[in-house]
Parts: C-alpha cells; structure tokens; sequence
C-alpha cells in the first residue's frame, strides 16, 4: 500500500514536470470534450423542450380524444364516454400523476378588441385547477395572483395581445363557433397574458371549460379530450394499449394510430355519431421527431469526428512522450522499479491529464452554452418549439454526461495500454541507450 500511494505521488510529480509536453494532448481534449458536452446538452435540451412544450399543448402523454361527425366542432366526448375513460383508467391502474379534462375549439375563434380582431387556431376551454400545474410552467408578462382565473377570465397569448393591444383588466370580445356551427360571442375579463411565440402557442386563448361548454352548445359536464400526464412517460406506448384494450366495446374506438400519415388517414373509420381515438405525444410529434433524428444524425457524426481527434492527438503525443523518455524509464528500472510500477506510473499522468481536461472541456461547455442562451433564433420558422422562453436551454443528462466521460476514458485507456506495456517490458540496455520503443 505504500508503494502504490508512492507511485501515485510519483506519477503526479512527473506530470506537473512534463505538463509543457502534454500541452497539446490537453488543448485537445479540452476542446473536444467541450465541443461533445455542448453537442450533446444541447440535444438534450432541445428534446426536453420540445416535449415539455408538446405535453402542455396537448395536455398529457396519453390523450382520449373525442370525435363527433354529426357536429360542425367535431371534438366531443358526452359525460358518460368521460365517465367510461376515467373509470377504465382507474381499472388498468394507470394512477396518472394529472389528469386533465380540456373542451377544445379548434378553428373560426375570433377576439376582438378596440376595433382589432385577431383568428385564433385554439380555444382551450380549462378547469383551472385541473392545470395549474401546467400554468405554472408558463411564462407571463406580468405574474398572475392565482392560477384560477375565473369562468369571466381569458389568458392571451403575447403575440395575439400585442396585436390586439390590450393588457391585463381590458375585457375583450370572444367570437366562437356552436357544435351546430352558428356564431356566438362572450365577453371576458384579460386576467393573464402567457410570453408564448411558438406555433404551440402563438393563436391560442385559455378560458374555462363551462364558459366555452356554454358558448360551444355543449352540456356542462361535458369535453373534447382527457389526457393522462404519467409519471413514467417512457410507459405511454404500453398504457395507450391497455387502455384501449379496456374501452374495447365500452365506447366506439378508432384504430390505434403511431404517426401523422396513420392519424390523417384514421378518419375513414369515422362512424356516426360519438368515436374516441386515443393518441401519444409519439403521434403527434411523428414529423417533428423526424427532424429530431436528422439533428441527432448530425450531432452524432461530429461527436465521433471530436473523439477521432482525441484518439489520434492522444496516440501521436504519447508516444512522442514517451519516446523523449526512454533513458528516464530505464533509470527507474536499473534502480529497481519494475514494469508495473512504470506502467502505473504512466497510467497516473495520463488519468490526471484526463480529470484535469474534462473539468476545463466542461468549464468551456458551459460558457458555449452560455453564448447559444444569448442567440436569437427568431430568423428560424417555428424553431421556438425547441427552445425554453425563446432561448436555447442546455440539459445536462447524468447518462449522456457518463457516456461523454467514459467514451474519453477508454480512448485514452486504448491508446496508451499498448505503448505504457512496450515501454515497460523494453530491455534495460535498449531503455538506457534511448533507442526507440
């Protein structure tokens, strides 16, 4: 025990002596486990973004969605299929950590204020303490008093307020369509003003839900969707299928659906009258998941390009070290140590070179992801969906952070074990009269 913590002693003295020599080795790992870390968070972040900014949207992992052909709104669920959803939830033991009951009008919603109208692609018709929790993710020009804003309350978009001019306490007109398809109008109170320009958010508006039941024509008690917010999202695919199996002859069921091209062709199984369809976030993102996968492309080629520059700095130095060092191993040797204790010697400045720049690389990682916060990607159509309150967010995932760490430990392990092992095994006379290894 001793002697081990005596070489290890050792090979730290060595390498603060020979620290000019592995100048290059460490730029190069700096460099290329920042460039990596950055790559890799960034990613990270931008996948987190986009689900959390999904998940919002459509308000759970697993959405049961109700559709009715005989109405112009098409998206209903009558009390008694809500019913039947939430009991057959209950059944499977889903135990969602939210679950949340959202009336949805979808398209010909109008507000108007001060002689403005502004369209609206979504009115999101909330039981406000249903989502508080949701709300609390948001982002608002000026902080509400309390999540519950009222069935005379409307929360507006920034983008929709800026246009209509109106702020916090106006009381604005909102224009909507009944299930039958005549026009309606109810006046609400601004209580919130949400900083959302993504396309998730830029033309939608949040009432309650008996205010937009009531506009809609529907019944109080009844919606457009549930959605099922699990506390293990990486279930969603396997609990969509036990719930679907569960309502199997309780509710008319359109077929299971996995992508944009199945969900646009699923309305040919439309049958008269009340259908649910059951969704995951999977389906809806399908198209965006595919540009996620070309970046991931990108991201993975120029991380095996930054670790192919680690490998091959790590090899061309170290044996130039160890190559300058020829006769100094051979004096260690004629003075007793032998090959293991060279070698662990060896092993110990590299492991220190290691910790030494992957804690500068990080360092580096973190002020680059510093600057990308500050970028502006405004110029970019629809990229908000990727970004947190319109900046890019890096997320630092233990895994990928363990798997960046460990890939560069075993590349230096690779390139180092065979030279440190020649090195160590070379004749006494070859290593004291500096012939090459």
């Amino acid at each position: 025990m001793e002697k081990t913590s005596t070489l290890l002693r050792l090979g730290l003295k060595y390498l603060f002596r020979y620290r000019r020599r592995y100048g290059f080795l460490v730029a190069a790992l700096v460099f290329c486990f920042a460039v990596v870390t950055f790559i890799t968070s960034q990613r990270d972040g931008m996948s987190d973004n986009l689900y959390h900014n999904a998940q919002s949207h459509y308000a759970g992992d697993i959405v049961a969605m109700g559709y009715n052909t005989d109405f112009v709104q098409t998206h209903h669920l009558r009390q008694n299929e809500i019913y039947t959803i939430l009991n057959a939830a209950q059944v499977i033991g889903m135990n969602p950590a939210y679950t949340v009951v959202r009336t949805i009008h979808f398209r010909n919603g109008v507000v108007h204020f001060n002689g403005i109208a502004v369209p609206l692609r979504h009115i999101i018709g909330s039981d406000w303490d249903g989502e508080a929790h949701l709300f609390r993710r948001k982002t608002f020009l000026q902080p509400p008093e309390q999540m519950d804003f009222g069935d005379d309350g409307i929360v507006l978009s920034s983008p929709t307020a800026q246009i209509l001019g109106a702020r916090m306490g106006d009381s604005v007109l909102l224009e909507t369509e009944t299930k039958y398809g005549q026009r309606n109008t109810g006046f609400f109170i601004v209580r919130a003003i949400v900083q959302d320009t993504s396309i998730f958010g830029h033309y939608k508006a949040y009432v309650s839900r008996l205010s937009l039941n009531r506009l809609m024509l529907f019944a109080d008690d009844e919606a457009s969707s549930i959605g099922f917010f699990l506390r293990n999202p990486a279930h969603a695919e396997r609990q969509r299928l036990l719930l679907y199996r569960e309502l199997t002859g309780q509710v008319p069921l359109v077929p299971l659906v996995h992508d944009r091209d199945e969900f646009a062709r699923s309305r040919r199984y439309f049958e008269p009258g009340g259908n649910v369809a059951l969704y995951t976030l999977a389906v809806y993102l399908s198209e965006v998941a595919d540009m996620l996968n070309a970046m991931n492309l990108i991201a993975y080629f120029l991380y095996g390009m930054m670790l192919l520059i680690i490998l091959v700095s790590a090899a061309v130095t170290y044996r130039l070290i160890l190559h300058e060092r020829t006769r100094e191993l051979g004096t260690m040797r004629a003075i007793g140590f032998f090959g293991a204790d060279l070698r662990l010697v060896l092993w110990v400045e590299v492991l220190g070179v290691a910790i030494f720049s992957l804690f500068a690389g990080f360092v580096l990682a973190g002020i680059l992801n510093w600057v990308a916060s500050l970028l502006s990607f405004a110029w970019f159509p629809s990229f908000e969906i990727f970004m947190r309150d319109g900046r890019l967010t890096a997320l630092y995932r233990p895994g990928t952070m363990i798997t960046n760490v460990v890939s560069v430990f075993v590349l230096l392990f690779l390139v180092v074990m065979f030279p440190s092992f020649k090195a160590s095994r070379k004749n006494l006379p070859g290593l004291l009269s500096g012939e090459p290894l």
